[in-house]
């Protein structure tokens, strides 16, 4: 009996030493230099050794953590926000072309008008909310809206990847955030429980806001005005004021990504920078330089000759969302 329970705990032991700590990554080197960076960072003997404070791992979120295809998710909330708002028979005319496209939700039209009329329809379904409001109703698009092309709720469009990566940071002890040019206050809806990232480790674009008293309630209102816009060279001007210290993981899947990967492996030490690349055209979208949104062209260029990790979706991933097999 004492054997069998010594040989049932080695198992276990074996079992746990072996785990996978990235199942649904086929065995590529991009698995490999995953893993043997994580390793060499969190090993005390390693030369490379990191100390848990400085653990830092960034995360870009549309097209990195979740998809963005046929257009950005918080634009399809914003316009299906605005549509419901619109048949409020007290409303009113509507008299923009922007806001006219969105409530035929005619997306090529929203993009013919370029960022302005983009700005214009989350401006009108965004301000004026206090933050508490606005989060209930992306809390409630999340839970019951589909993606007009794989009909998944949005939440279950997270890539299973790296959502699996994620976790496998935070086991070694790394603190993951998200620095993404979506709004703060809808990422953090579903940060936590999509992902893992408390909703203090969410840095995004952000629009001013106003404090108020209303009916003797203390509230934050969401103002129309854009207060930072968390991208390009202000990810890593959002990193430094709010993180306060260079990550050593960064990871993106754009242009837009750019600077702050190349900012987090410029620092002294171990560093990985990590680029997702969108080759899958069978499971996923297949873009890259030529794409309206998500566009990758100096990253596919230079970022191989910096050192960076580009993951091939369609080779590197054996699944794509965490709500489809």
């Amino acid at each position: 009996m004492l054997r069998y329970f010594l040989f049932l705990s080695l198992s276990l032991i074996t079992s746990v030493a072996f785990a996978d700590p990235l199942p649904s990554w086929n065995d590529t080197d991009s698995k490999v230099r995953i893993i043997s960076f994580v390793e060499s960072v969190t090993d005390p003997m390693s030369d490379d050794y990191v100390t848990p404070s400085d653990r830092i791992a960034v995360f870009d979120n549309d097209g990195t953590l979740w998809g963005e295809q046929p257009v950005y998710f918080q634009l399809i909330y914003a316009v299906e926000a605005f549509q419901k708002k619109a048949q409020d028979d007290d409303f009113g005319a509507i008299t923009s072309d922007a806001l006219k496209a969105a409530v035929a939700g005619d997306y090529a039209a929203l993009a013919e008008g370029g960022k302005e009329a983009v700005i214009e329809v989350l401006g009108a379904t965004h301000s004026g909310l206090s933050v508490d409001d606005f989060q209930t109703s992306v809390t409630d698009w999340v839970a019951t809206a589909t993606h007009p092309i794989t009909g998944l709720r949005y939440d279950q469009m997270t890539y299973q990847p790296m959502v699996e990566l994620l976790r496998y940071l935070r086991d070694e002890g790394f603190k993951t955030y998200i620095v993404s040019g979506g709004g703060i206050h809808f990422m953090r809806v579903f940060a936590e429980f999509a992902y893992g990232i408390p909703t203090e480790q969410v840095i995004g674009t952000y629009t001013e806001t106003s404090y108020e008293v209303i009916d003797g309630v203390p509230t934050i209102i969401k103002q129309p005005a854009i207060g930072f816009v968390d991208d390009k060279e202000g990810k890593p001007i959002n990193i430094d004021r709010i993180i306060g210290k260079r990550p050593i993981i960064a990871g993106g899947n754009s242009d837009g990504d750019y600077a702050m990967i190349e900012w987090t492996t410029a620092g002294d030490g171990p560093r990985l920078g990590l680029i997702v690349h969108h080759t899958d055209g069978e499971r996923e979208v297949a873009y890259a330089c030529d794409s309206h949104i998500g566009r990758l062209c100096d990253g596919l260029e230079k970022g191989p000759d910096l050192g960076w990790l580009i993951v091939d979706m369609a080779k590197d991933w054996s699944r794509i969302y965490t709500g489809a097999q």
